[in-house]
């Protein structure tokens, strides 16, 4: 008697050989980082987890709905500066903080996703980049609440009787942070708000004829992006202790941008991806600040017109190629 064979349903859902492989060696990485490490390396792996974040939240507004936002580095300021303000003024367990700067920074973009119902394309991405100058302007004037020009000093996160004062003690709160939005962030793509969202990326019309509210597709993902920037920016108050307006500006949301573009769009995995490569991209560019945005630029064009699914399915088709040539 033949042995019974698995379900598609089961083969569907077994982990693939490679991919369990790459997620070990990721978890093992995670944990034995701040072990192996110095500090200077800790803090860029928490800054990529922040960057992680944010491209996740521009992921849901480009990749998932369609809808071109370059207003991230705005959100992901107010998320900054809220929870900042919010840890300052209370007593409260530090999360408390980083939720409410993800309040914040989600209304803000419900609001923004409301305005810009009538615009598409250039002229959405126009209104948006026009709403991040303008928020950059707040941060450098509003200085009974930001501090202006001088940049605000973010207080020490409080986790109860425990208080975050290095990078190794905020990298575990950073990590498991980062892990809850990825987790978010595919349950949204899986659930039935995410396929609305990819209905309405591939046709208002169609999605229209199939009972999708368009309208409510849009704002809503204009929501959740803006909340996971402004969560991101309660992650950052985590291990730093200061944040300066001139850091939130459009070199912050070029960068963002080429991270989710190059990384491939419409893909969690190219975000997350994206976001670690060009993060590390832009330590490197560090020395040469006045031609970062001139890089960025190139590379975007660049992968734009010759790798428009991004750089890790570029990659992907050339090993397979190489493959098929032997």
């Amino acid at each position: 008697m033949a042995a019974p064979t698995s379900s598609p349903a089961a083969a569907g859902r077994a982990w693939p050989a490679g991919t369990l492989l790459a997620l070990l060696l990721a978890a093992a990485l995670l944990v034995a980082l701040p072990l192996v490490t110095t500090g200077y390396v800790v803090y860029i792996a928490n800054l990529l987890l922040v960057f992680v974040v944010l491209c996740l939240g521009l992921h849901i507004v480009i990749g998932e709905s369609g809808q071109f936002s370059m207003a991230q580095a705005a959100f992901y300021g107010i998320g900054i500066y809220a929870s900042a303000l919010a840890n300052r003024a209370t007593d409260l367990p530090y999360p408390f903080a980083m939720l409410f700067g993800a309040l914040v920074a989600g209304l803000v973009g419900l609001a923004i996703g409301a305005l810009a119902l009538r615009m598409r394309d250039i002229y959405l991405a126009l209104a948006t980049f026009a709403f991040g100058e303008a928020m950059q302007w707040v941060f450098l004037n509003w200085d009974s609440v930001t501090n202006g020009p001088n940049g605000l000093r973010i207080s020490p996160a409080r986790f109860g009787p425990l208080e975050i004062l290095s990078d190794k003690q905020a990298y575990p709160f950073v990590v498991v942070s980062c892990l809850l939005m990825i987790g978010l962030t595919i349950a949204i793509s899986r659930s039935r708000l995410g396929r609305s969202f990819r209905a309405v990326r591939e046709s208002e019309v169609a999605a229209l004829a199939m009972g999708v509210d368009v309208r409510r597709a849009k704002i809503v993902a204009f929501g959740l992006s803006a909340a996971l920037a402004g969560f991101a920016g309660g992650m950052f108050g985590l291990f730093q202790t200061y944040i300066h307006p001139d850091s939130l500006g459009f070199q912050t949301t070029i960068l963002i941008l080429t991270m989710v573009v190059v990384g491939g769009l419409g893909s969690i995995g190219g975000a997350v991806g994206g976001a670690i490569v060009f993060g590390l991209l832009s330590e490197v560019l560090r020395q040469w600040p006045q031609y970062q945005e001139i890089i960025y630029g190139l590379i975007l064009i660049l992968f734009m017109m010759y790798a428009p699914r991004g750089l890790f399915v570029f990659i992907g088709d050339r090993m397979k190629g190489l493959h098929h040539d032997r």
